[in-house]
């Protein structure tokens, strides 16, 4: 008996390559990465002459926000409304307690509050609980305070907004206004 030997008919892969690139092709191409949101800073170049202590502050010359886990403002060992914390924050900067700023624009000169925008300091400090919008809404807010004292006096001294000055007279703008915000390491504030 001669037995039939019958070949085993084979599968055609050679296309399966063909289709699993153009399936990776298309996946590929229809997929979304999610990009990670952050905060825009730019941060100081590294100074080797800056190693030493920085010079004492005068308390006066340190304007303090705290942010707790509740998203409470204390501005100044007072709570404070989101609302209010730029105009408080444009008082500060703008205060010219020593007399010293021919630029600050109706300096209030309270003697409690910072000598000049040379010397103002905003310090910001966050509970761990603090939730990202309220971190973010508060940056929001110091920011624009400069940035409307920024714009204020680059109208009177050039007649034109911040933004539309040239590069010179924006070094000289931030110059007078020079931002200076001090992030401390987050701590357990509580509410």
């Amino acid at each position: 008996m001669a037995r039939n030997k019958r070949a085993i008919p084979e599968i055609n892969a050679g296309s399966m390559a063909d289709i699993a690139f153009l399936l990776l092709i298309f996946f590929l191409v229809t997929t979304t990465m999610d990009v990670d949101k952050g905060i825009n800073r730019k941060l100081p170049p590294y100074d080797d002459e800056l190693v030493e202590d920085p010079p004492p502050i005068k308390k006066r010359n340190i304007f303090e926000v705290l942010v707790n886990s509740n998203d409470a403002l204390l501005v100044e060992e007072e709570y404070l409304d989101i609302s209010r914390l730029r105009e408080e924050a444009k008082k500060f900067l703008n205060n010219n307690g020593d007399g010293t700023c021919d630029y600050c624009d109706g300096g209030y000169r309270d003697p409690k509050s910072s000598d000049n925008p040379d010397k103002a300091v905003i310090s910001l400090q966050n509970d761990r609980g603090t939730s990202y919008s309220m971190y973010l809404k508060v940056q929001n807010e110091l920011a624009a305070a400069l940035n409307e004292l920024r714009d204020e006096l680059a109208v009177r001294m050039y007649g034109k907004e911040f933004a539309k000055l040239d590069k010179d007279q924006k070094k000289e703008i931030r110059k007078r206004y020079p931002q200076k915000i001090s992030e401390a390491e987050q701590l357990k504030l509580g509410g």
